[in-house]
């Protein structure tokens, strides 16, 4: 794996249609990648374990092993950020998919530029993650909510909670600022590195993700601006 957010960088796409997969690695090995393809869910493992990947682009629905699954055993051989494309708009599917390890999704039909920026973004914060731990800041404590930010890790009530990279980057977002309202597009701009309309069905689903691990009532909803982090 290598430092940048783009030449060196090796992407691994597993998609089954294989028109969409060469339309992605084509467009991929445009912007500086080195992709590497899979067309279905052992054969990603496989290709997973060989090329050591810094990112991971997966189908939801794939033959032989579906991309949950598939998101399940990555994760339990080495963190890499995920990025889900599913035809599924059920937001149950998604939930899933974020509580499995995914850091974030697209749906079928997508725009190829707007994949390709949030591959550039994903890799752009476990840059930033990189850079964080380096640094050894503090832990930020909001009531019983103990954010290491250093080793990432998360504690509510003194035990250990599990979350997606991008989920710590947006829990410490808002624990900056106890009490605060942070819009959506700042959030968005801040911890995804872009934002558009489209962006806050993302940013939603992460909350509602994150509402579930550390508690409902922690993360106040602004109707029509965003979001606060409450003790």
């Amino acid at each position: 794996m290598t430092n940048g957010s783009g030449p060196g960088r090796t992407v691994l796409v597993v998609e089954d249609d294989q028109t969409i997969n060469q339309a992605l690695t084509d467009r991929l090995t445009a912007e500086g990648f080195e992709v590497v393809q899979a067309f279905d869910g052992t054969d990603a493992l496989r290709v997973f374990e060989e090329r050591s990947p810094d990112l991971v682009l997966l189908d939801l629905m794939l033959p032989r092993m579906d991309g949950l699954e598939v998101c399940r055993r990555i994760h339990a051989r080495r963190p890499v950020p995920v990025l889900m494309v599913t035809a599924k708009v059920d937001e149950t599917d998604v939930l899933i998919g974020l509580g499995v390890g995914a850091d974030d999704y697209v749906t079928k039909p997508f725009r190829m530029r707007e994949v390709v920026a949030r591959v550039h973004a994903l890799l752009r914060r476990v840059d930033r993650a990189a850079e964080l731990a380096n640094l050894q800041e503090p832990s930020l404590v909001v009531g019983d909510l103990v954010i290491h930010r250093a080793s990432r890790r998360v504690q509510v009530a003194g035990a250990e909670v599990h979350l997606t990279p991008l989920e710590f980057d947006l829990l410490a977002m808002l624990a900056q600022q106890p009490g605060a309202v942070r819009d959506r597009a700042s959030l968005m701009t801040e911890v995804w590195g872009w934002a558009d309309a489209r962006g806050t069905r993302t940013l939603d689903s992460h909350v509602k993700s994150l509402r579930s691990k550390i508690g409902a009532s922690r993360v106040r909803t602004v109707h029509g601006v965003g979001y606060a982090l409450e003790d």
